[in-house]
């Protein structure tokens, strides 16, 4: 059916319960195909029928579960939402912690006489519990009328039983007793607020990255209209005005320059360090920022449709999505709540009936649920995954999933194209061999005068060595082309060939003076280029798609993490050989037409291999598409990023290795967060429980065991945080 993807902010969720929740409600609605809740960016991708469900639809069934739901706004809007949020948050902590230490004053000292303390302890504990923790109640009553339970679940029934065994100890006739558990309710929800508060600002901090990335984006533009220069608005920017960019200006939109010459700071959006020089016909990114001269650019993308926009839309997407872990753990969450409450009734009647004091069975009951809350399980995942997906797009590496990002972390092989991956995808100068009697230079001068009016790439980069040399070069004239041989004329009067050794025999130019230098470079994988003045040979030049220069260095850090390397290419094979040496890559496939590449990557595949193919993202799309992770080099073109899982923004293949360094790094973090997770719940049940009592005569405490739930997720947040701090291997 007809897909259409819509992006919703959820508000009201607390644990990954909550976020299921939502993600069942939604997946239940006619017309929904899937819907993906993420915890941590509080976001829900659903993609729908849009015949038969609209956006609004959607939001109500978010809202009949007891959540909220909204389109998101812009990164200003967010930032203020979030802000208001955080100043509730903190509110609500502020007055429980002075409630609370308020009521540990009068409970533990008798600067209120005995008869009277249970009613202030009372007076001071009403509000933290029903105004303070009003969220919790309204949580679980979501939760339940949608016939689940969760954290909210754990905290309003733990709260709710020390506090409604207190109220009744403090009507009773007895008056004041020392099994009052005001403050340990008090407590429990100071605490948990501040973990929630604690959460709240690292998931702002987390998402800094894609908002620096937003940031980037220009306010307005001038452009021309009517022949007049105006300052706009940049929504009002269309597609082949004229803008004009100064010293100093972030440059609004995409464009080609037209006039002017600058150099550009394009770090932010590429990663690349140096100022790259611009000129007329040079492509400009929008966001970049002009750092010399003024110059005027023609949009040729605007809105959502630059590369800064694409490049934020995809990381939002990677941030938003789910890896197959991440689901794992949202299981686990939701099937964990109603365990617990039962463990928490058995612990209870089990110490009612066996314990030496009946409040005994609300101390331990109360601790188990709260000390069992699956926040810190539902946050291991998404937060990683939202701190690593941002530190990757700092670096220019575009994660288009969560699950590319799992699959990064786990390859065994990495397959790489030739040409335009491994070499920079056009033939450039080698060698030059003059023959007896001639120089390089002279060679050179006279080749590339002859191939200024040819098209082919091989005379085109004859030329460009000579310009790079900065030679003088003839104009030629009477010149022709022979297709597949080479080219005919006369450069300063003299007739004068360059090609193959067959136009050579043509023209009767005797080459045997360099017919072994021939034999050698050809050996090399290079092309040869013959050059004759007045029928007589000048010399040889060699030509060759060379090797990136960051090639080697990318597949030795490859190679040290202990990955197998493959170079599959359509080129022949002593070519293949050639580059595959320079580079320092053994495993070679050559003469292997699109659609084999796939077969021979689905070949790897059946050996057990995770491959990850690296390619252009265009004629490599079937092993792109067969292999578990594509990863596509280039400049954020549309192609690479539709035809890969990862695009690395610029042309560096070191960018490789960083993408799968980074991606294990991410990882490594999630495992760590979902072991300490799972570590305070296994160890702190059965101690909450009891277990110990019989050794240690002790009880964990609600209260510490309040202590240890929220400093559970506040450590799982802090751990995920580290990756902010993730360094390349070319800075340590």
């Amino acid at each position: 059916m007809p897909t259409k993807r819509a992006d919703l902010k959820i508000t009201g969720m607390h644990c990954a319960a909550c976020a299921a929740t939502v993600e069942r409600t939604l997946e239940a609605a006619s017309g929904v195909s899937s819907a993906a809740v993420n915890f941590a960016t509080e976001q829900a991708a659903v993609f729908f029928d849009d015949a038969l469900a609209t956006v609004d639809q959607l939001i109500r069934r978010v809202e009949e579960a007891g959540y909220g739901a909204r389109l998101p706004l812009d990164d200003e809007g967010e930032r203020a939402a979030q802000a208001a949020e955080l100043r509730r948050l903190t509110v609500r902590l502020l007055f429980s912690v002075v409630a609370t230490v308020l009521i540990m004053a009068v409970h533990h000292t008798r600067v209120v006489p005995a008869r009277l303390a249970g009613w202030v302890l009372l007076a001071l504990a009403t509000p933290v519990q029903f105004w303070a923790g009003w969220p919790f109640y309204q949580g679980a009553w979501v939760a339940l009328r949608n016939r689940a339970a969760d954290m909210n679940t754990l905290i309003a029934v733990g709260t709710s039983a020390a506090y409604g065994y207190s109220l009744a100890v403090t009507i009773a006739p007895a008056g004041l007793r020392p099994d009052l558990y005001y403050d340990t309710a008090t407590m429990i929800i100071a605490l948990i607020l501040l973990g929630r508060t604690l959460e709240a600002r690292a998931k702002g901090r987390a998402s800094d990255a894609i908002r620096r990335l937003a940031g980037l984006q220009a306010k307005t533009a001038r452009v021309v209209r009517g022949g007049a220069e105006v300052e706009v608005p940049i929504a009002d920017v269309i597609v082949g005005d004229v803008v004009l960019v100064r010293p100093g200006d972030r440059v609004p939109v995409d464009g080609t320059l037209t006039d002017g010459r600058s150099t550009l700071d394009e770090s932010m959006v590429t990663g690349e360090s140096m100022p790259v020089e611009k000129g007329p016909g040079d492509p400009v990114i929008g966001g970049t920022v002009n750092r010399t001269g003024a110059f005027r650019l023609r949009a040729t993308g605007v809105g959502s449709d630059t590369v800064l926009a694409r490049i934020v839309r995809l990381v939002r997407e990677a941030q938003g999505a789910k890896a197959p872990i991440q689901r794992l753990a949202d299981r686990v969450a939701s099937v964990f709540v109603p365990i617990v409450i039962a463990i928490a009734l058995i612990t209870a009647l089990v110490w009612y009936r066996l314990g030496p004091d009946p409040t005994l069975a609300i101390v331990a009951s109360v601790a188990v649920l709260i000390i069992a809350c699956p926040c810190a399980l539902g946050l291991a995942t998404p937060t990683s995954l939202l701190v690593g997906t941002g530190r990757a797009a700092a670096l220019g590496i575009l994660v288009r999933s969560a699950a590319a990002l799992e699959t990064a972390g786990g390859l065994t092989t990495v397959v790489f194209d030739k040409t335009g991956t491994l070499t920079r995808g056009q033939p450039e100068l080698t060698d030059l061999v003059p023959a007896p009697g001639w120089a390089e230079d002279p060679l050179l001068a006279l080749a590339a005068s002859l191939e200024q009016p040819s098209e082919h790439p091989l005379g085109q980069a004859v030329v460009r060595a000579a310009r790079a040399r900065g030679l003088a070069l003839s104009t030629p004239h009477d010149f022709y082309a022979l297709p597949g041989q080479g080219v005919k004329g006369r450069v300063e009067g003299r007739p004068t060939t360059v090609g193959t050794s067959r136009l050579m025999a043509a023209e009767s130019v005797d080459i045997s003076a360099l017919q072994d230098r021939m034999t050698a470079l050809e050996a090399q994988g290079k092309t040869v280029l013959l050059a004759a003045a007045g029928g007589a040979l000048a010399g040889a030049l060699a030509l060759a798609d060379v090797p990136r220069p960051e090639a080697a260095a990318a597949v030795s850090r490859l190679r040290r993490m202990g990955l197998d390397l493959v170079m599959i290419t359509g080129d022949n094979a002593r070519t293949a050989h050639a580059v595959a040496g320079a580079v320092g890559i053994s495993d070679v496939r050559a003469e292997v037409l699109p659609d084999q590449k796939a077969a021979a990557v689905k070949d790897l595949q059946s050996r057990g291999q995770r491959v990850a193919m690296v390619g252009d993202g265009i004629n490599d799309a079937p092993a792109l598409a067969q292999s578990d992770l594509g990863l596509a080099i280039g400049r954020g073109t549309d192609i690479a990023m539709e035809a890969a899982e990862i695009t690395l923004v610029r042309d560096d293949l070191l960018l490789v290795p960083e993408a799968i360094r980074l991606s294990r790094a991410t990882l490594r973090n999630i495992r760590q967060n979902l072991f300490w997770a799972f570590f305070y719940n296994t160890i702190g049940i059965p101690i909450a429980a009891g277990v110990l009592y019989p050794f240690l005569h002790v009880l964990l405490n609600p209260a510490l065991a309040a202590a240890a739930m929220s400093f559970s997720s506040v450590s799982v947040v802090a751990n995920a945080l580290r990756l902010r701090r993730y360094r390349p291997l070319a800075s340590l």
